[in-house]
């Protein structure tokens, strides 16, 4: 069995990390920078090369990129899923600020809200609640 952890390349690992705390709720954990690594540039020195964090319960890996510009997603999109509408809407509110609403969190046909945002990093998120039984 594998565990899956999402993995960010960012243009500012420490503030997106910080971002995403402070609108899920959780923690940094670890950081290391580049200038932690033997021959590193100097101009390299002060940027993440990995860093750990929680944010809605969730795993994940942060590195500031070096090489290319990141990209914004394409092809897939995270998924937090809360228990309640309160939590639903406030982690849409807070990822979205500075963002794009691709589709507003509302209430389904299938019985759940769910919505869509692309983040400030370019991260595209949708948000829903845990179906509550079948829909009629």
């Amino acid at each position: 069995m594998a565990k899956l952890t999402p993995y960010f390349y960012s243009e500012d690992a420490r503030t997106q990390a910080q971002f995403y705390v402070q609108a899920l709720g959780g923690d940094i954990h670890e950081q290391m920078t580049y200038g932690q690594a033997p021959g590193t540039d100097e101009a390299l020195k002060d940027k993440i090369i990995h860093m750990s964090f929680t944010a809605a319960g969730v795993s994940f890996f942060i590195a500031d990129t070096i090489h290319e510009p990141p990209g914004h997603s394409s092809g897939h999109d995270l998924n937090l899923e809360f228990k309640s509408e309160a939590e639903a809407r406030e982690a849409f509110a807070k990822l979205s600020k500075g963002g794009t609403v691709i589709m507003p969190l509302e209430k389904q046909f299938w019985g759940t809200l769910f919505g869509r945002l692309e983040d400030k990093f370019g991260i595209k998120w949708q948000i829903s609640t845990e179906a509550q039984g079948k829909p009629e």
